[in-house]
């Protein structure tokens, strides 16, 4: 599904989020507290945002690997990180499943994941990996949608997510097969599919709480969160035990 949406992918995300999302990015990045020299991992990095902005903060001499299972996202992200240029650190996007990462014990500073976790087909699974490939006293950042329960913001989110938001992947997926006549070019279809996954999956995944108790269960601990957008928006951020049990 998504190497077939990687084409409206970035234009999706602005879409749904007025441009929010890079501002979005930026926080979790900032509750990763790595500096010049650091090397970090973007689990689900999809078109590579996050670990572009992960790149500005490791400059000088540090490495920012992002990985993904979908080949089309990642294609993606290799031109974004060409095409941005510039003297400082450039992310290497390879292949990965989050549920393996083919990554040593404690080998990263600090691991992230942008709206990415909830597709994990084990979520206790993929955060243990995540906090598995990280040092003692690392960081591990989940930043994910997640669903306010307070009207007006609750009434208005499911209007948006449960309406619009599938009414933008038909219209989306209707401009893309208009632009290509390639036969393999993702339809109308597949792409209104995609956007009718993403508010469901949304409502499986746990809230604020139950995500932190899951983190903890991975090995973390410090474990805090913020929401942002009024609520729709968490970040979560916990650190690598010192010691493993």
């Amino acid at each position: 599904m998504f190497d077939r949406i990687a084409g409206v992918y970035d234009l999706m995300n602005s879409a749904m989020t007025a441009g929010l999302h890079h501002r979005w990015r930026e926080r979790a990045a900032e509750q990763a507290r790595v500096g010049p020299g650091s090397r970090v991992l973007d689990v689900a990095t999809g078109t590579g945002d996050l670990a572009l902005e992960l790149a500005r903060r490791v400059s000088p001499g540090g490495e920012v690997i992002g990985c993904d299972f979908a080949e089309a996202m990642l294609a993606r992200a290799r031109t974004k990180a060409a095409q941005a240029g510039g003297a400082g650190v450039r992310p290497r996007f390879e292949w990965g499943d989050a549920l393996e990462l083919p990554y040593a014990e404690g080998s990263f500073d600090a691991a992230t994941v942008g709206f990415g976790a909830r597709n994990f087909a084990d979520l206790a699974g993929g955060l243990a990996e995540m906090a598995r490939v990280v040092r003692p006293g690392g960081r591990v950042v989940v930043l994910e949608i997640t669903t306010p329960t307070r009207a007006p913001l609750s009434l208005f989110y499911r209007f948006w997510f449960d309406r619009l938001v599938p009414a933008l992947g038909r219209l989306a997926g209707g401009a893309l097969a208009l632009a290509s006549r390639a036969d393999e070019a993702p339809g109308e279809g597949t792409i209104a599919d995609a956007y009718t996954y993403l508010p469901n999956s949304v409502k499986r995944f746990p809230g604020p709480d139950a995500l932190a108790a899951e983190m903890q269960r991975a090995g973390l601990s410090e474990i805090g969160y913020l929401l942002t957008a009024g609520g729709i928006v968490a970040i979560h951020a916990g650190t690598v035990a010192r010691e493993w049990a």
